[in-house]
């Protein structure tokens, strides 16, 4: 038996004797967050990107027993500025803060702020460069909403039944 694999054996025993159960493990809780989630309905563009991306991940179950509220915050900064003052490129920062809730009581489970980050170029035509903002937008949401999942994913052991 090599070193590594031994290793990876006495790391196993060590993680198992400590009660560590893999998230998406067999009865792990994060197999158990699908569809038992709704989302709130979105309120704008950023909204409807976020909720779709949480729809993908999470599923869209006919019953849930939790409740997912959030409130999306971006700002934009010019970040390439050329020597005539023309700038070339934007960063778009966005948070949201979120909540979940037990649908049959409305006791907050979990809640949390994320933030992240992305770019986009403006260098080309006012389409191009519009385009560039909606598909900057739309990454950004992304990323949210993918860390929205980890956090709850993370979390769910200690208030999922």
């Amino acid at each position: 038996m090599s070193w590594f694999s031994r290793r990876s054996l006495i790391g196993l025993v060590l993680l198992a004797g400590c009660g560590f159960q893999p998230a998406f493990g067999p009865d792990g809780p994060a197999g158990r967050l699908q569809n038992t989630i709704a989302v709130a309905d979105p309120a704008d563009k950023n909204g409807f990107d976020l909720v779709e991306r949480l729809e993908q991940r999470l599923g869209r179950g006919r019953d849930p027993a939790y409740g997912l509220a959030h409130e999306i915050t971006t700002r934009s900064s010019g970040v390439g500025i050329t020597p005539d003052n023309a700038i070339t490129r934007f960063t778009i920062a966005g948070s949201v803060h979120f909540t979940l809730t037990r649908r049959a009581d409305g006791a907050e489970l979990s809640a949390g702020t994320v933030e992240s980050f992305t770019s986009y170029s403006a260098s080309g035509t006012t389409v191009s460069t519009l385009a560039a903002e909606r598909d900057a937008e739309t990454r950004l949401m992304r990323l949210l909403a993918d860390q929205i999942v980890m956090r709850l994913v993370a979390t769910s052991g200690s208030w999922q039944p």
